[in-house]
């Protein structure tokens, strides 16, 4: 993961342990979409991109305060600008 669990409830200022199952979950699709989006199969690879971090993060978040009513056509939307500068070229 590009991401910790830890690293994501302080960008989220969640404190309490209730969410943590959750979180996990919603960490690995953020990831698993970001690196869709960015067509980059390579989970190492992805880590190294300098975005990856940041679009992992924005998607986790969008989808934990979002999770009854996400709009994902909008997320995907949002993190193909923020994958922008990483993404492959198409197949």
């Amino acid at each position: 993961m590009v991401i910790t669990l830890e690293e994501m409830k302080n960008y989220l200022r969640v404190d309490f342990e209730d969410d943590d199952i959750l979180l996990r979950n919603i960490m690995e699709s953020a990831q698993t979409l970001c690196m869709d989006v960015a067509r980059i199969a390579d989970e190492a690879a992805f880590e190294e991109e300098p975005c990856a971090r940041i679009a992992v993060m924005y998607a986790v978040a969008y989808l934990y305060e979002h999770r009854e009513e996400a709009d994902h056509h909008a997320l995907t939307l949002s993190l193909r600008s923020l994958l922008f500068g990483c993404r492959q070229e198409g197949f």
